[in-house]
């Protein structure tokens, strides 16, 4: 194992520019940092290979090469970590692995979904995974930052001599490109929402399911920096799993406020988000708010229901009886909303591992409903379009098994043909309103498409 300590920086933004023009850069970023979460920044580019899923179909790319592997997609990420050697098995946080995002659409064919793609347009890979072997890590809690990676021989010990270089320099050169951003337009109307609300109520009338999370596309026209509108939103939305992504084509700038499932040795967790409500105006508004939102039945109900179900999901990989609930309904609160997050823990079977567990669970329950398979039928019969990397993950999988993972809410797309997407929605039970549930579907995405777009009023 290679590492070299680095400087420390408040903001991981002056470490991340350092390496943000490298190929395959990306930067998990905990910019909301607390007792509770945010403890890590986790920064690499220049993968090894990448591995991704276009149609259903895998495929691995290295040295400008891509060839199609016929084989399962998690079987080869399970590869691709028992490649690196075993000395990266390590007490750090992440230690060289996998580093990417699973979009939502690819959980659509997975073993316990089987719900089917859609012909709508795919705006970008199923997924994407790099397989990096240096990374740059920020610790906030004890405010050190160090370059490690396995030694995988003299090539690898000289790219790391030249990323730490870059990264004690005094003096860098700030990024000076700027964006455009138009205002942002919904993919429907609100008539064709308000239809699509009832539709999932009658079918929950008809029993077919509990909840359903519906959910509703923006789109805005963008050119230019996409690190810069990410600077700018995590400033306005900072939230603890945040992550910004380059692919190529396009980019991922995500500002989750939500945890899918973590894993450290044995132990598992998950925090699922489900109860939300808009911030108050003033101080006592807001207490109201947060008091009302603690104090509803309807999203108390919701929050136990999804909590039921990633305990059925979690139960799959973990030890008979391990699954337990050690936090119910707690109050979190970001520049936006207020939250109900819960959660959810167990231990990991000795013959599973954590990227078998992310499988048999993906996606989040907190953004299907439940049951989840006929929840997705239900979604992928209503939503006009792919939800992409919407409700995916944001993943890192370490050389030492451990793992951690977001839901990707608040999260744009910029697709690389001049678009910026991003999505809000909500779970609709029988008693929601439509108008009430159209509010909160804007609430949670109307602070990142104002602070984004250049204009100066809201999108309608």
């Amino acid at each position: 194992m290679l590492c070299f300590d680095l400087p420390y920086f408040s903001d991981s933004a002056d470490l991340f520019q350092r390496i943000a023009n490298l190929p395959g850069a990306i930067w998990l970023d905990s910019c909301a940092h607390g007792p509770r979460s945010g403890r890590y920044d986790i920064m690499s580019a220049n993968p090894i290979r990448t591995i991704s899923v276009e149609s259903g179909r895998c495929f691995v790319k290295e040295n400008g090469e891509s060839l199609e592997h016929n084989g399962d997609f998690f079987e080869l990420l399970e590869k691709e970590i028992q490649s690196l050697p075993s000395e990266c098995a390590s007490t750090h946080v992440f230690c060289g692995g996998l580093i990417g995002y699973i979009s939502y659409d690819l959980g659509m064919d997975l073993p316990y979904n089987q719900v089917g793609q859609s012909n709508t347009k795919q705006l970008l890979s199923q997924a994407q995974f790099g397989l990096y072997g240096w990374a740059i890590i920020q610790d906030h809690h004890s405010k050190r930052a160090w370059c490690l990676g396995p030694d995988l021989g003299e090539e690898q010990q000289q790219e790391m001599a030249k990323i730490v270089e870059r990264c004690q320099r005094i003096h860098w050169l700030k990024l000076i490109e700027d964006y455009q951003c138009s205002l942002f337009q919904p993919q429907i109307t609100r008539e064709e929402y308000d239809f699509n609300i009832n539709a999932i109520q009658d079918y929950i009338r008809a029993g077919d399911c509990y909840q359903v999370n519906f959910a509703q596309r923006f789109s805005a026209d963008f050119k230019g920096s996409t690190l810069n509108a990410y600077l700018k939103l995590r400033k306005s939305l900072p939230s603890p799993f945040s992550a910004y992504m380059k692919l190529d084509k396009g980019c991922i700038l995500s500002h989750s406020p939500e945890r899918f499932i973590r894993v450290q040795g044995d132990r598992v967790e998950s925090k699922p988000i489900k109860g939300t409500i808009e911030r108050g105006q003033s101080p006592s508004q807001d207490a109201e708010f947060a008091q009302r939102l603690q104090n509803s039945e309807k999203d108390r109900a919701e929050n136990l229901m999804i909590v039921d179900l990633l305990r059925n999901d979690l139960s799959r990989n973990c030890e008979l009886g391990s699954v337990r609930v050690p936090e119910l309904f707690a109050l979190e609160s970001y520049p936006n909303v207020h939250h109900l997050v819960s959660t959810v823990t167990g231990t990991l079977k000795e013959d599973s591992s954590s990227i078998k567990l992310l499988k048999d669970s993906f996606p989040g329950g907190s953004i299907t409903g439940a049951p989840k398979k006929r929840a997705m039928e239900i979604i992928a019969d209503l939503e006009e379009s792919n939800r992409s990397i919407y409700c995916g993950s944001m993943v890192y999988i370490s050389a030492n098994g451990n793992m951690d993972s977001s839901i990707a809410i608040r999260t744009l797309l910029e697709d690389g043909d001049g678009k910026i997407h991003c999505w809000g929605g909500g779970g609709i039970t029988a008693d929601s309103e439509s108008h009430s549930e159209y509010q909160e579907s804007l609430s949670k995405v109307m602070k990142l498409m104002t602070s984004l777009q250049n204009a100066e009023f809201g999108i309608f």
